[in-house]
């Protein structure tokens, strides 16, 4: 097994150091991380760095004017005490007799409609009537229903009665659940949504629902319409993505552990037993230690040739994802503030010049859960604490104006501004359309019910009013297999995509895969694709995080500052295959490929043309021709991972080259299911 190891490091070795030699590099062609922790980005720390230990700084939060406690953080004290705010859909008061009484009827009523008492054919007809129970129970005794959840949950053997429990409780999903059984339309779409949601055998996933485009944008799209012209000057733009800073790793614990998380401390599994000991530096089944990702920050000034000890690229985009992937139970809004500080602290000393950055669906708490203005009372507020705090850290750098930071605590830490170069950023809250993001499920039949899309086309519209070319950020992202986003919300994106393409948005950016991956949107919601109606790329950046069985990495652009158009792309990576047998030095970090360099040829592509969406689709179409050119595409998307499956097979082919297509929900859902990420063993059936 390690003869086997050490022949596919050589081979990564040898396939690097090929590419590099023919391509021009932007910087060095690696960057060996000293091995000293670099104790001056933080001025205090409860715990110092050491070899064998993880650093914790004593991190002090200037917006809340607040030091975190060591506990927060400390791996052996990890609270799963729930003491965050938890908030009910307005009741009918009643007193508790009452309510225990109707929780009883309730349960009982459910319970019946699952064992067919009442004569309901079908799992759906019989989900969707329990609903109405729910309701019924959830407008009139809110605070019982997180309870009545965990009885319900458990007597059913729905899951096991831990994962209820964890599931259920208030201040995990429970209140949250209580909100979207109150004010869903439970008999209608909804209802639909929230079965299927639950399980697929309930009832099936709802297809795309018919757009009304009528009154949708303000003005046609201009008949006549054309990119602006390239002024040959290019700039340098950094893509950092989903870090997920674990500051509770645990040098020396399990890093191989069978479920959730690994490199944490358990009392069941102490270090001493360890089978696979967590490297100081990371492991695949990790989130990054606070050792990886400043090593990452260290790399980036030498490999991009944006500066030594500070990279400084004419900007910076982060497409979300800061916090690790705890249980919820030990997640909460503190945990998500600590980390959100310490990223950007961590950004700011190692970037110079703005970073534009979004949030991900692991940057809330509970996970994945945002919720609209729209709901009633302090419904629609409950989670603006994390609105304000983050455009509170991003004014505070620099990054953004007073205004813009308004703007974004408005928005749900969305805004849209224009950078030093004369480029519009736009960035959105994907919560939004994310699936596991519950409150989602109320009102299905609107797509745009936080108002998100609105404020995204007035913004586009008064760019393409002032001539102005716009990238658009988001962390989930809008297509590729559809696993992943709302089928509405991205269907109405696409239009949006078609309205404002290719003569205003540029660009679309994006993370939450881990992957290196692209997209491609095209005119007419995609009906005929080729490379006359591609209008837009969906660039996915990779992850710094290794979780799962990645390799490390992030990405840097060469940009035309008159058209905003991308011209070249670098990506870079680092080994976590590695990381066990380092001792005198830090991770090294290397040049991976140039995607010019790596793809061009095959495409014929010009050397002065942008990397647009014709690229992209010609790519697809040079990949139907010479499987080598899917089989490369396949090594990057895991940043070379020796973990990641291999993708031979016609139906691999053809089921990369169909989600690198699709830019939405329905579109991905098209494409044969399977191979679309390269963090476990392919699953989809060869033709």
């Amino acid at each position: 097994m390690a003869r086997m190891v050490l022949l596919a490091q050589t081979a990564l070795s040898i396939f690097t150091a090929v590419h590099a030699a023919r391509a021009e590099l932007p910087g060095v062609a690696s960057f060996v991380v000293p091995s000293a922790f670099p104790t001056s980005v933080f001025p205090s720390y409860y715990v110092k760095p050491a070899p064998t230990t993880e650093p914790q700084p004593a991190l002090h939060d200037d917006v809340l004017d607040i030091t975190y406690p060591l506990n927060l953080t400390d791996p052996k004290t990890v609270p799963t005490a729930d003491l965050d705010p938890v908030f009910y859909p307005p009741g009918l008061g009643l007193n508790n007799a009452t309510s225990e009484s109707l929780v009883q009827l309730a349960l009982a009523e459910i319970k019946s409609i699952i064992h067919d008492v009442g004569g309901l054919s079908g799992n759906c007809s019989k989900c969707i009537a329990a609903l109405s129970v729910g309701k019924f129970l959830a407008q009139s005794a809110p605070e019982y229903v997180p309870d009545a959840l965990i009885s319900l949950c458990q007597s059913t053997a729905f899951a096991s009665n831990a994962s209820c429990k964890n599931t259920y409780t208030a201040g995990s999903y429970g209140a949250i659940w209580t909100q979207v059984l109150a004010l869903a339309d439970v008999t209608g779409l909804d209802g639909q949504y929230i079965c299927s949601t639950l399980s697929t055998s309930f009832c099936a996933v709802p297809s795309t629902s018919p757009l009304n485009t009528t009154g949708l944008f303000p003005k046609p799209k201009p008949k006549k319409h054309s990119i602006p012209k390239p002024s040959g000057k290019r700039v340098k733009v950094l893509h950092l993505s989903d870090l997920h800073l674990d500051p509770r790793y645990l040098v020396a614990s399990e890093a191989n552990c069978t479920s959730g998380l690994c490199c944490r401390y358990s009392t069941s599994a102490p270090t001493s037993q360890a089978v696979f000991p967590a490297p100081l530096y990371g492991a695949y089944r990790c989130d990054t230690p606070y050792t990886l990702g400043l090593a990452a920050l260290q790399s980036i000034g030498a490999l991009t040739g944006t500066g030594s000890a500070h990279s400084a690229p004419a900007w910076t985009i982060y497409t979300g994802d800061l916090v690790s992937h705890d249980p919820q139970n030990q997640l909460s809004r503190a945990y998500v503030e600590y980390t959100e500080t310490s990223i950007f602290d961590m950004f700011k000393s190692y970037i110079k010049g703005p970073v534009f950055a979004v949030l991900g669906n692991h940057d809330s708490s509970p996970e994945a859960i945002n919720g609209p203005h729209s709901m009633p009372g302090p419904l629609g507020k409950q989670f603006s604490y994390n609105f304000d705090h983050v455009s509170a850290l991003w004014k505070n750098n620099g990054w953004i104006d007073e205004a813009t930071a308004n703007q974004s605590a408005l928005h749900y830490a969305a805004y849209s501004v224009k950078n030093q170069y004369g480029l519009r950023i736009i960035t959105l809250n994907t919560d939004f359309w994310f699936k596991t993001n519950y409150l989602n499920l109320i009102n299905t039949t609107d797509p745009d019910v936080s108002g998100t899309f609105k404020f995204m086309i007035d913004e586009l519209q008064a760019a393409e009013d002032a001539g102005e070319r716009v990238w658009i950020l988001g962390h989930v992202l809008s297509g590729w297999d559809g696993s992943n986003p709302l089928a509405n919300p991205t269907n109405l994106f696409y239009q949006i995509i078609d309205r404002y393409s290719p003569h205003v948005i540029a660009n679309t950016l994006w993370g939450h895969t881990h992957e290196d991956q692209v997209m491609i949107y095209y005119a007419n919601n995609g009906t005929v694709r080729n490379s006359s109606t591609a209008l837009t790329s969906g660039w996915i950046g990779p992850s710094v995080t290794p979780l799962t069985n990645l390799n490390s990495g992030f990405r840097m652009y060469e940009v035309d500052t008159g058209n905003f158009e991308i011209y070249e792309a670098y990506t870079f990576y680092s080994d976590v295959n590695s990381y066990s047998a380092l001792n005198s030095t830090g991770p090294t970090y290397r040049y991976e490929y140039s995607t010019r360099e790596a793809y061009g040829k095959a495409v014929g592509w010009p050397a002065d043309a942008p990397l647009n969406a014709t690229f992209w689709h010609e790519l697809t179409e040079a990949m139907e021709k010479n499987k080598t050119l899917v089989t490369t595409f396949n090594t990057y998307q895991g940043k070379m991972s020796v973990r990641s499956p291999n993708c031979t097979s016609d139906a691999c082919a053809a089921a990369k080259i169909c989600y690198m297509r699709s830019g939405s929900t329905a579109l991905g859902k098209q494409c044969p299911q399977g191979f679309a990420s390269v963090q476990s063993p392919y699953t989809g059936k060869n033709f």
